[in-house]
């Protein structure tokens, strides 16, 4: 399983001024921006142990605010600001002490949690003499270096026995959580799941939100009722469409009911950011994605001739399954890794779309048997329940172990019983969601073709 852990971000985009004030946007790399912030804050000549602690609180401060994307989340534009009173002092012009400087070089990557939270800590700290917080004391962290403590010491006298310090965090462009395009019924992903995990936990302070019950990475109508039921509490549209600004904020309440941003904060923990499967695919790899993958690459190829139709099936990301990948990322000019990331997945989707929209005359009377692009669940109703459930139907009649259907335009238990039993009988995850390698499977089934 993939976990979303924080990354060292190689830029961080700074607001010269108050959230709210009028003042430019700076994009600075993120090693520097902390060399900055703590030659305004520190003097170099105070106990090298001393330097260490104040800036891992300086670092984990603004990777808090940048994983919680604590300032997008309000509609803002930049992950930090340079004023004192809401964040750490940032001056573009600072000189850089050499001391500090290589300080921060040899421990940049490295940050403050709490117990078994994820996120890093919201390091709250105060200089100590012409201002108290609840957090660290900075001219106190001379004293308690002067006394033999060492950087981890100083931070639990400070913050409590239980952070600790994370090493060597990888250094990686910055993560921005909203997929690039609106969610919706049908829609899935890992970021359906992290949709649901954030719309329960405000539930519980908004009860009038409903529970979503299902765990699944899929966006089903229960999941639609409680998108709807959220956007009529905070004005916005209740279309059920999580589009940029439903989901920033969601997010923005998400931080609000946890308290990321406070020191004794609930926490994001290791368990809320579990994902059902790993949000990449590579060479080797073998899961079951790896059939939805196989089936959007050969139909966008059938139609595509500037793409190889090759033997692409099975769960296993093999040497024909990389070159249709790298092949694929070429012709939609996408970093040509062979790897299955976010920002293929989100192409191959669109492809197909527009695959499915440009399907050619002598292939109309086939276009029933493509998957609609999205995936079909319990609850649903429509055009394309009523295609699958003829599918069904046709497989009843050839298999009497596959349970019947009626043809309704309901996905009701009786089409879910039945789309589980094939799932089960052809080795494919028996959550009975209809994915695109379940419509493959029952498309063939329907035709007699085992």
């Amino acid at each position: 399983m993939a976990i979303r852990n924080p990354v060292i971000p190689t830029e961080i985009i700074v607001h010269l001024g108050a959230p709210e004030e009028a003042a430019q946007n700076i994009t600075v790399p993120f090693n520097e921006y902390i060399k900055k912030v703590a030659s305004s804050e520190l003097y170099p000549n105070w106990p090298e142990d001393a330097l260490k602690a104040n800036i891992l609180a300086q670092i984990s401060f603004a990777l808090n605010r940048i994983y919680n994307e604590w300032y997008p989340s309000q509609g803002y534009n930049f992950d930090i600001t340079n004023s004192p009173i809401y964040d750490q002092a940032f001056a573009e012009d600072r000189q850089v002490f050499e001391k500090i400087s290589l300080i921060v070089d040899d421990i940049f990557n490295n940050y403050i949690v709490r117990g078994d939270q994820i996120q890093p800590l919201f390091a709250r700290y105060c200089d100590g003499k012409t201002t108290t917080c609840e957090g660290l004391s900075q001219w106190g962290s001379v004293n308690l270096a002067l006394e033999g403590k060492n950087p981890l010491e100083i931070l639990k006298t400070y913050y409590g026995d239980d952070v600790k310090l994370i090493y060597n965090a990888p250094v990686e462009a910055k993560i921005i959580s909203y997929p690039g395009f609106p969610i919706k019924l049908g829609s899935a992903g890992d970021y359906v799941r992290t949709l649901k995990t954030q719309l329960n936990r405000i539930a519980k302070n908004y009860p009038a939100i409903p529970k979503i019950k299902d765990e699944s990475h899929v966006f089903t109508p229960e999941t639609e009722n409680a998108v709807i039921a959220f956007q009529k509490i905070f004005d916005l549209e209740p279309n059920a469409i999580v589009d940029k600004s439903t989901w920033y904020k969601i997010k923005y309440l998400y931080n609000a009911v946890k308290e990321v941003a406070d020191l004794f904060s609930e926490g994001i923990t290791m368990e809320e950011v579990m994902l059902l499967f790993s949000s990449e695919l590579d060479l080797g790899d073998i899961s079951p994605y790896i059939r939805v993958l196989n089936y959007l690459l050969n139909v966008i190829a059938f139609f595509d001739s500037d793409l190889p139709f090759l033997n692409l099936a099975g769960e296993t990301f093999n040497e024909n399954t990389k070159e249709a990948v790298v092949a694929f990322q070429n012709k939609y000019n996408i970093s040509a890794t062979g790897v299955v990331d976010a920002n293929t997945w989100k192409a191959l989707i669109e492809a197909y779309e527009q695959t499915l929209s440009n399907i050619p005359r002598e292939y109309l009377e086939y276009k029933d048997e493509f998957y609609p692009g999205f995936v079909l669940s319990k609850q649903m109703s429509g055009p394309e329940v009523v295609r699958l459930q003829n599918f069904l139907l046709e497989i009843c009649k050839r298999f009497k172990n596959i349970p019947g259907v009626k043809v309704t335009g309901n996905f009701d238990t009786l089409t879910e019983q039945s789309v589980k039993t094939i799932q089960r009988k052809y080795n494919l995850p028996s959550r009975g969601f209809v994915d695109a390698a379940t419509w493959y499977r029952i498309v063939e089934l329907s035709k007699g073709n085992e």
